[in-house]
């Protein structure tokens, strides 16, 4: 099994933590992110407003924060077909994992490194236990129901790579919502909990994905359209 963790270079505060990873994942190396906020590479890709697939995304146009997340798991996807990888751990800089929990997480994974694989390993438990499809002590893997947001850690097969990256030639929402919708992307996704992740903070570090929110009201409206917006994937169960 192979490693591949997002980290851009000039995040210097996360180095010593993508070094943690470094050593912890098997046979990891570290793939540049791409800054989405650059004029230059906004200028390389096509984007629309959250209207490609129903339902639509409410909350456009994409912010540079979200347009780099997007491509940064995109590269990724691409690096698993470009070296013929069966499968790949997929990790974003800030994670941690907790030491009693590597080597039982590390083991159930390792027995689901097929082609069609993707596993989300999340670090926050939202998303309700379904059948058990596979267990190592406490961790149990199996299909959700609602496909939970973040892309904080997941494994990613060869086949999966190649079904997603021609699913996302154009962007029209978060890489983490795209991939909720399992009927647009063909693309069958299961959940380790509990897994023993969280993801670290760094002090002074902000996120790159700018706040839309902008005052009492539009905080309500949006959370009115969010919860719209979440009833709609509802009518999707994968189980």
């Amino acid at each position: 099994m192979y490693s591949l963790i997002i980290h851009m270079a000039t995040s210097t505060e996360r180095r010593a933590n993508v070094d943690r990873l470094l050593d912890d994942l098997p046979d990891a190396r570290v793939i540049d992110a791409i800054d989405g906020r650059t004029p230059e590479i906004q200028a390389t890709i096509a984007t629309r407003n959250g209207d490609m697939f129903a339902p639509a995304y409410p909350f456009s146009p994409l912010l540079g924060g979200e347009i780099g997340c997007f491509l940064s798991h995109r590269a990724s996807w691409q690096a698993i077909v470009d070296n013929n990888w069966p499968a790949a751990l997929i990790a974003e800089d800030d994670l941690e994992i907790a030491p009693d929990a590597l080597a039982p997480l590390l083991a159930l994974l390792g027995r689901h490194t097929d082609p069609d694989v993707f596993i989300r390993i999340p670090p926050k438990d939202r998303e309700p236990l379904t059948m058990v499809d596979d267990q190592e002590g406490d961790l149990k893997l199996f299909t959700p129901a609602l496909i939970g947001l973040q892309t904080t850690f997941q494994l990613v097969g060869l086949e999966t790579a190649k079904r997603l990256l021609a699913a996302t030639e154009v962007l029209d929402r978060p890489v983490d919502t795209l991939l909720q919708m399992h009927w647009i992307t063909g693309q069958k996704i299961q959940t380790i909990l509990p897994n023993g992740c969280t993801e670290k903070t760094f002090p002074g570090s902000g996120s790159t994905v700018q706040s839309k929110t902008t005052g009492v009201f539009h905080k309500i409206s949006r959370e009115v359209a969010r919860a719209r917006y979440r009833g709609a994937l509802k009518r999707h169960p994968q189980t």
